[in-house]
């Protein structure tokens, strides 16, 4: 794929191999993350290599075009963001280190986005969550373990099925995790959470993993031992959160958002919270005070005879 960018005569499909081996190598980035800016980039290359922007060798026309282009299919401000992100981070790699003209993203701003205070459960919900896991099979026992982890510890959920037996221990009850940009942190496991996993060791994961020809040394395998998928998370997280009763839609991280917003009601330092989700800076981790001071008004217009 070939094609001009603005002024710069550019091979497509050779930069982008190139930059996403930057960022794998380089940056360490996740298989994830580096899947997404594959098929951001591989879109605005389809978009500029059949003409559509329609700007000649302006480079930032074609850019801004794009971007018009996007709008006018209906996508949200988050996507532009996003693509504008990916076009900036690509350009601003082949304008430093590849030895292309100038970014032409450098003066486009991003669009403005009302950043939607999480989804948390209560403590109640929770509870009830926990409550619908039968622990007279194996796999009830993983799920139990799962949610009390979760809920524990604020891992995310592509952090949990990557977890694997050697990376718990007991002696002080502390995860090891593996989080973005292969990035190690110690998170403290609470007691519930402990014995949620340790009974599920002792009883369950042996039984689910006996029909296997290789045992994997996940900490959570399905029925067949093998590593649980992030789908498969997502599945059990919402067939317990249905069977609680609750309504609303319960994802893996929402059990995330509540471990945050519920340590930071109860007087956790917000430095330690950021350090236990993994997070570089601590303004992502500062939501987790709106969502909290949102929750103490709510519970004020309901509790007060004047509210």
């Amino acid at each position: 794929m070939s094609k001009h960018c603005g002024h710069m005569s550019m091979d497509w499909e050779a930069a982008i191999g190139h930059y996403l081996d930057y960022l794998a190598l380089e940056r360490g980035l996740s298989r994830n993350t580096l899947a997404a800016y594959e098929r951001d980039l591989r879109d605005y290359a389809l978009f500029a290599a059949g003409g559509a922007g329609g700007e000649g060798d302006d480079p930032v026309a074609s850019v801004l075009e794009y971007l018009r282009h996007l709008q006018a299919q209906g996508r949200s401000a988050a996507t532009l963001a996003r693509r504008l992100a990916a076009l900036r981070s690509f350009f601003g790699y082949q304008e430093d280190l590849a030895g292309a003209g100038p970014d032409p993203t450098r003066h486009l701003s991003s669009p403005r986005l009302a950043r939607p205070l999480p989804r948390v459960l209560t403590v109640e919900q929770v509870e009830a969550m926990l409550a619908a896991c039968r622990l007279s099979d194996p796999v009830g026992l993983r799920d139990r373990a799962i949610l009390e982890l979760l809920y524990a510890t604020g891992l995310r959920v592509s952090e949990l099925v990557a977890l694997t037996v050697d990376d718990w221990d007991t002696t002080p009850p502390r995860l090891r995790c593996r989080g973005k940009g292969d990035k190690e942190r110690l998170i403290p496991v609470g007691q519930a959470a402990v014995q949620a996993v340790e009974h599920f060791l002792a009883a369950g994961r042996g039984r689910l993993g006996a029909c296997a020809a290789k045992p994997s040394g996940a900490l959570f395998v399905n029925r067949r031992g093998r590593p649980l998928t992030r789908q498969s998370v997502w599945k059990l997280v919402k067939k317990h959160a249905a069977a609680a009763g609750i309504a609303t839609l319960v994802t893996p991280h929402t059990l995330r958002h509540s471990f945050a917003t519920h340590l930071l009601e109860n007087g956790a330092d917000l430095r330690a919270v950021q350090e236990m989700l993994g997070h570089s800076d601590i303004s992502t981790t500062q939501i987790y005070t709106h969502v909290s001071r949102a929750r103490l008004k709510a519970v004020y217009d309901r509790a007060h005879p004047r509210a």
